[in-house]
């Protein structure tokens, strides 16, 4: 069983930056590949970035291709979501997703892929 924490949301200018961070508790979060997604208000959840457990592999949604980056810290049980030169239409509830996969790579875009979830942080870019 893992929980899952997200901070470091915010209101930021077109442009600036965040750091959102999620915070998973169990002993075995080494063994979980973590994704970031996303919801904007009256829209579907979408894929913004995954990692696999090792850290090694690492997939993004096109729309934030080298503006985001994701990483890990397995010692400390955390993964990350680096966020460059926002933009308004990435404003959202940005949630944290965990699976359960012994694969050294295996990551997923799919929601649906994601047995746990974190509550959500709200990230608000003004134009």
């Amino acid at each position: 069983q893992v929980q899952l924490v997200e901070s470091g949301g915010g209101l930021v200018q077109a442009g600036g930056s965040l750091r959102l961070s999620c915070a998973a508790s169990g002993p075995t979060f080494s063994r979980y590949a973590m994704g970031w997604f996303r919801q904007a208000p009256g829209k579907e959840r979408e894929f913004v970035a995954a990692i696999s457990w090792s850290g090694g592999n690492t997939n993004y949604a096109d729309s934030v291709k080298g503006r985001f980056t994701i990483s890990r810290d397995n010692a400390k049980n955390t993964v990350s979501l680096q966020m460059n030169s926002l933009k308004p239409e990435d404003t959202g509830v940005y949630y944290c997703a965990a699976v359960h996969n012994l694969n050294i790579r295996y990551i997923s875009n799919n929601a649906a892929g994601y047995n746990y979830w974190g509550q959500g942080t709200q990230v608000t870019v003004s134009s």
